[in-house]
């Protein structure tokens, strides 16, 4: 198979009530992710790479907002749906390289579980996974702590 590669980005609100999902580890903080799902925008992002990589579309196709199953869902759930989606496609997952960006809080202790998490459910080792965590210095919805974003690359083959 001839390597691709994709390329995922996601954003959510951040908002008092809400809880803050990150790579499948609830970190607890006053504000959460606003979203239909547990509203994981590491998880989405990645989500949408490896769709993307596989030429399948993005993850508002598969997973619409407007379907009530997806509502209140774990995005571990979305991401072992994405990666049947693959298998069944023939493609296999090389790599991931994600970044979260987040002012607050610091999500530096909790990297480790989210790769864990992210190999455990694609079917991959640990080492196949980077996550890693940056602030925006204090600029934007994100250094405002409005919101919170993710990217992701994914190679697959």
């Amino acid at each position: 198979m001839i390597p691709r590669i994709g390329f995922g980005y996601d954003v959510h609100r951040l908002a008092e009530g809400y809880e803050l999902w990150l790579g499948g580890v609830k970190i607890d903080y006053h504000l959460g992710a606003l979203g239909h799902s547990d509203a994981d925008v590491l998880l989405h992002a990645i989500c949408d790479a490896l769709l993307g990589a596989a030429a399948l579309r993005d993850i508002g196709f598969h997973f619409p907002d407007t379907d009530l199953r997806y509502k209140n869902i774990s995005s571990l759930d979305l991401l072992q749906q994405v990666s049947l989606l693959l298998k069944n496609h023939g493609f296999k997952v090389g790599n991931i390289d994600s970044t979260i960006v987040l002012q607050k809080p610091k999500v530096a202790p909790f990297i480790v579980e989210m790769q864990n998490n992210i190999a455990r459910v694609l079917d991959i080792e640990a080492s196949q996974v980077s996550v890693k965590a940056t602030t925006s210095e204090g600029l934007g919805f994100e250094g405002r702590q409005e919101g919170v974003s993710a990217y992701a690359v994914a190679l697959i083959l």
